[in-house]
């Protein structure tokens, strides 16, 4: 909820999932942490930190937002009935001071805390939290497909008492335990479960968590401020209690260089989507650079098959082996980030090393389209049956890599005669084409620490991205390893499912996504969570200021 009055003037090491095949990466061989120089200083509370974000948020409502830029914002203002220990991957209590799950994996229920209150004064009790996933399959399912996605097969909540509540399932669900450490089930107020999903996007939510919106502006930026009380905090975090910092301005500046700039020069204080350019200008003005992978889909283009050229498996596969994704990496990226080396980042629970089937073979992708019947016309680009080797990508630009990255992408599939054309787009308008299946190849990725998110993208019952039909290999598997009680056994079908969407070429990966934070000198506290989101509730501002 924007409120009308002023309130007041990481790391990873290797995530360790039990029965879970999990790696770990960070940038430079390094582990991301928390800028402060002196691990032993004092929090200091008060004063307002100013962040410059790379590109436009897309709302503020934590069950409806994707984008990183969104949810920095949005997680500051709600909490989940559960969190993920950014170190371990254990799932550790927060809004739930205990869980118990059916043997087969149905019946979920959950014994919440007494003591919180949203930001409107009103309390936390389990009838809020069936009224968040009433929404969520009921009027909200259309605009938060991804929390619909861990809610599917949801069959009703329960509220056993005033603070217990069992959720259901029809058939096995052994994702969503992890689901509930998530931003997009963030619980949010009785109220704002019946608000409209367009004013909640814009402002209209009421959260738990450690601030709350005060101004939120489209395309302009947003100002939260610390909530008076708050005291129920996850054990992620350090800070027992209310937030240190008075208030966070955030301002949208999509120059790399005027970011990094803006930092060096004290006009703010912390900045997103760090390049590699501007990397020695932060750390030459006494700031720091963190970064984390994100866990999930990395960034692909996942390709239409319903027809055009790519409907063809022989052009998917060699337009797999024409994509130099190292040489994306060296030119355009920085150390932070990685090739992909799988549909799935490294950080993601249940990633396998698929290094070998993406290996650049700009020949053999020539050869392969040669084999195919697609011969170099006189301008370079490859025809059959007098129909251009040609497809686009859509995207939009909420990471501010993007662009350059599809523009060197379009270059190598250009040296094996292949024409990329490159279709920016705004969220909005990214999400209408990919309703109405007008595009060739989708680019995004998606971040969530648990392998099931391959369901949510690939299957062709839930986005199907691919407008793919159902088949009897791959959806068979992403059923199962959701109905799966044995964490071994589950590894195995996501690991089987990453190599069938590459075998099939399902997705072309290009990179995986990391986060490239630049802080100031004074920034101290500054966290990723275990999605490698921002956390502000354990920060503080040092110095004079």
């Amino acid at each position: 909820m924007l409120r009308s009055t002023r309130a007041r003037s990481v790391l990873l090491t290797t995530l360790v999932v039990p029965g879970l095949l999990l790696t770990a990466c960070s940038s430079g061989g390094a582990p991301a942490a928390s800028p402060t120089a002196d691990q032993s200083a004092t929090a200091t509370p008060g004063g307002t930190l100013r962040f410059a974000l790379g590109a436009s948020p897309s709302g503020v409502d934590p069950q409806q937002v994707g984008s990183n830029v969104s949810i920095y914002i949005a997680r500051q203002l709600a909490d989940s009935l559960t969190d993920q220990d950014t170190e371990t991957g254990e799932i550790v209590p927060w809004l739930a001071t205990s869980w118990k799950v059916s043997d087969d994996l149905t019946r979920f229920t959950f014994h919440l805390r007494d003591d919180v209150t949203f930001s409107d004064g009103t309390p936390l009790t389990a009838t809020t939290v069936k009224a968040n996933f009433d929404a969520l399959v009921g009027p909200l399912a259309a605009t938060a497909p991804l929390a619909g996605s861990y809610l599917s097969g949801y069959q009703a909540t329960t509220v056993d008492d005033e603070h217990t509540v069992t959720v259901a399932f029809a058939t096995p669900n052994a994702q969503f335990l992890q689901a509930t450490s998530t931003v997009s089930l963030a619980i949010l107020s009785d109220a704002t479960a019946t608000t409209d999903p367009a004013a909640r996007l814009q402002g209209e939510v009421v959260g738990s968590g450690p601030f709350e919106l005060e101004e939120y502006t489209q395309d302009q930026g947003a100002t939260i401020v610390r909530r008076d009380g708050y005291a129920w905090p996850s054990d992620v975090s350090e800070n027992p209690g209310e937030a240190y910092l008075d208030q966070i301005d955030f301002s949208i500046v999509p120059e790399s260089g005027v970011r990094s700039g803006g930092l060096a020069s004290d006009q703010f204080d912390a900045v997103g989507d760090v390049l590699p350019q501007d990397v020695p200008q932060v750390e030459g003005s006494g700031g720091s650079v963190l970064t984390r992978t994100n866990p999930g889909v990395a960034f692909v283009l996942q390709p239409n098959v319903s027809a055009g050229p790519l409907a063809d498996p022989d052009v998917r596969a060699a337009v797999q082996v024409a994509i130099n994704r190292q040489e994306l990496v060296d030119t355009v990226l920085s150390e932070a980030f990685k090739p992909a080396t799988s549909v799935l980042a490294s950080t993601t629970p249940g990633y396998v090393d698929l290094s070998d089937e993406l290996a650049f073979d700009q020949d053999g992708a020539a050869d392969a389209l040669d084999d195919a019947g697609w011969t170099l016309g006189a301008d370079g680009i490859r025809e059959k049956g007098g129909e251009k080797l040609s497809f686009d990508v859509v995207y939009a630009p909420l990471f501010t890599g993007s662009q350059a990255v599809l523009e060197l992408t379009q270059q190598q599939l250009k040296a094996v005669g292949v024409d990329l054309q490159v279709r920016q787009q705004t969220p909005a308008e990214q999400q209408a084409a990919l309703a109405a299946g007008d595009y060739d190849t989708y680019y995004y990725n998606v971040t969530r620490a648990d392998g099931d998110i391959l369901r949510t993208q690939f299957s062709s019952k839930f986005r199907n991205i691919n407008k793919r039909p159902a088949d009897t290999v791959l959806d068979p598997l992403l059923d199962e390893q959701l109905a799966q009680g044995d964490p071994a056994k589950r590894a195995d079908d996501l690991a089987t499912a990453q190599q069938t969407i590459l075998d099939e070429g399902l997705a072309i990966p290009l990179f995986e996504l990391a986060q490239s934070i630049g802080v100031g000198p004074d920034v101290h506290g500054l966290a990723f969570d275990a999605s490698s989101r921002l956390l502000f509730h354990d920060t503080w501002i040092g110095g004079d200021r």
